[in-house]
């Protein structure tokens, strides 16, 4: 495997923007103080990631990446999500989340987890927050519409969600263990085809997960999910997303692992075949995160 110093970059879909392939996820700076957030932050500048995918619900991560904006705004993407549904509310938390960011307009603004029924059918209703962020988009406050989820039922819905709005981007998990299931596989790879139609961008999550907690686990948790260690099978897990072209990796809130992934994202490796992923399944026991009920909503 070749390795560089610094993540590939790719046309983040119809926005045209040259995107590092892995995309910082700012959940990670949802806890932290400044100084430490700093730390992890210059981690980006080091490896050439200009992306950064935040949230409203983050905890202070917008607060925590506003120095960084008035510093260094035109080198990074900016995204942004609101999980609001109603367009009053939806305008509101952009407009909040551009006041704690400290800028005048996003790159990009996401519906966060839009994957129940009824939320779904109010935020494209008409005065919804589909609506309304498309009304943002045109005065200027944000430059592109997205929408996100997670769980099994995800795919299928941002097809749906795709009929109903012209989005310029989804996310959704992506990992070996969850595209073992038919179903599930099935759903990705119609989504993927219609991004690949209309050049929407697709972005993955939970791509290093390895399972649920286990009830007698004593290691510190930054994130929902148990992660892969560093090391080769968090390797072939970087590796099983980058090396489909048409994928963007989004990091874990979990920020120990921003380093390992964004070195294993170096390495340029290719997908791995199905043996390798089996052998770490089995060496990392190794099961899915989603079960279709009660965490459908994290």
């Amino acid at each position: 495997m070749a390795m560089t110093t610094t993540v590939s970059r790719s046309v983040f879909g119809r926005t045209g923007h040259l995107s590092s392939r892995v995309i910082f996820g700012a959940a990670a700076l949802g806890g932290m103080r400044q100084e430490r957030a700093d730390q992890l932050l210059d981690t980006l500048l080091e490896f050439g990631v200009n992306h950064i995918d935040t949230a409203a619900s983050y905890g202070d991560a917008e607060l925590r990446i506003a120095p960084w904006m008035a510093a260094h705004r035109s080198r990074f993407f900016l995204a942004t999500k609101t999980g609001e549904r109603t367009g009053d509310a939806a305008r509101a938390s952009l407009e909040r989340s551009l006041e704690r960011m400290g800028v005048d307009c996003i790159d990009l603004i996401q519906l966060h987890n839009l994957v129940e029924d009824d939320e779904w059918e109010t935020a494209h209703g008409p005065r919804g927050a589909v609506a309304a962020l498309a009304k943002a988009r045109d005065e200027g406050l944000v430059r592109f519409v997205g929408v996100t989820g997670h769980g099994t039922r995800i795919p299928a819905m941002h097809l749906r969600s795709l009929e109903r709005f012209d989005f310029d981007t989804v996310l959704f998990p992506y990992n070996f263990m969850m595209l073992r299931s038919d179903e599930y596989r099935s759903a990705v790879d119609a989504l993927l085809a219609r991004c690949a139609e209309r050049h929407v961008a697709v972005q993955t999550i939970k791509s290093v997960a390895r399972r649920r907690w286990p009830e007698d686990s004593t290691e510190s948790r930054f994130s929902w999910y148990q992660a892969l260690p560093p090391g080769d099978s968090l390797q072939r897990a970087v590796n099983f997303v980058l090396g489909r072209s048409q994928l963007f990796l989004n990091t874990s809130s979990d920020g120990r692992l921003l380093r390992p992934t964004l070195e294993a994202a170096c390495a340029h490796g290719s997908v791995p075949d199905d043996d390798a992923m089996l052998a770490d399944v089995e060496a990392h026991d190794m099961s899915p995160i989603f079960d279709g009920a009660d965490l459908e909503r994290i």
